[in-house]
C-alpha cells in the first residue's frame, strides 16, 4: 500500500495556495476601527476617519458580502472632528451614512478584535484616521493579523491603517511586511495635514525600516493602491473606494 503523502509544513506552505485549495469562503469581512479620540501630546480631537470605513463599507456590501465592525478594545468608536466637515462628507455618500442612525449605530457596540474567530472571515480590513496610531500597533491585533494571512485571507488597510502591519511576525520570524509592495499615508501628506508634530511616529518610515517596498502616488492624496498578492493597501483617504474594488476583485477571482 502507497502511504499517503506527508503534510506540508507549515512554514513552507504557500497563504494564498492554500487559500484556494481550503478555505471555505464566508462573503465576511472583519473592518476594524480605532477606540482613541485623542493625541496623547496634543490636544486635538481624533478618532476613525469616517470615510475610510464608509467608501470601502458600501462598495463590499454591495458586491454581495457582509462586514463586521470590531475595534482593539470593543464599543465605541469616536469619529474624527475633521472627517466630518462638509466637503468631506459629501465624498461618495458618506453623508447618507452619516444620517443613517442604524449605521451609526454599529459604531456604538463593536466587538473586541481578539474576541472574533478568524474563520468566520475571507478578509480584514484596518480603516484610518490618527487614533489607529495609538491603538492598532497591539500584539492581539499583531496576531489576529497573522492569523488571517498565514491561513491565506487577505489583509488590507488604507491610509493610517497600515498601523495594524506594524507589529506582524509571521511563523518564520519576519515581519508580515518584509519585502511586500505596501503603502499606507506618506509623511509628505503628514506634514500637509499638519500633524506631523502629533503623531507619534512616521507611517512611512516604520514601514520603511521593516523593509516593505514602500510606494505612494505621484502628488500628495492622490488614490494610490498597493497590492502584493492577499495584502492590499491604500495610501490616503480617497484610497478607500479602491482597496475595497481590489480586496472584492481578489476574492471574486477564487
Amino acid at each position: 500500500m502507497t502511504a499517503p503523502p506527508s503534510p506540508i509544513p507549515r512554514s513552507r506552505e504557500n497563504p494564498e495556495r492554500r487559500t484556494e485549495e481550503t478555505i471555505i469562503t464566508t462573503n465576511k469581512i472583519l473592518a476594524i476601527v480605532t477606540n482613541v479620540r485623542e493625541y496623547e501630546e496634543v490636544g486635538m480631537r481624533t478618532g476613525l476617519w469616517l470615510g475610510e470605513l464608509t467608501h470601502f463599507y458600501d462598495y463590499v456590501t454591495d458586491s454581495g458580502f457582509d462586514v463586521t465592525i470590531a475595534s482593539p478594545a470593543g464599543g465605541y468608536v469616536p469619529l474624527d472632528p475633521e472627517s466630518l466637515a462638509h466637503d468631506v462628507l459629501g465624498e461618495l455618500g458618506t453623508d447618507r451614512r452619516y444620517e443613517d442612525r442604524e449605521f451609526m449605530d454599529l459604531l456604538v457596540g463593536t466587538r473586541k478584535a481578539s474576541d472574533v474567530n478568524v474563520e468566520d472571515y475571507d478578509a480584514i480590513y484596518f480603516t484610518g484616521g490618527h487614533g489607529v496610531m495609538f491603538d492598532f500597533r497591539g500584539n492581539d491585533l499583531g496576531e489576529l493579523t497573522a492569523n488571517f494571512y498565514e491561513s491565506g485571507r487577505i489583509v488590507s488597510a488604507v491610509c493610517h491603517g497600515p498601523a495594524g502591519l506594524l507589529n506582524v511576525p509571521l511563523s518564520n520570524g519576519e515581519a508580515l511586511v518584509k519585502n511586500k509592495n505596501v503603502t499606507g499615508f506618506s509623511w509628505a501628506e503628514e506634514e500637509a495635514a499638519q500633524r506631523a508634530n502629533a503623531v507619534p511616529f512616521s507611517l512611512q518610515d516604520e514601514l520603511e525600516k521593516l523593509g516593505a517596498n514602500y510606494s505612494i502616488a505621484d502628488k500628495p492624496f492622490e488614490t494610490h493602491v498597493a497590492s502584493d498578492g492577499n495584502l492590499i493597501t491604500g495610501q490616503n483617504p480617497g484610497s478607500a473606494r479602491a482597496v475595497a474594488e481590489a480586496v472584492v476583485t481578489r476574492l471574486q477571482s477564487r
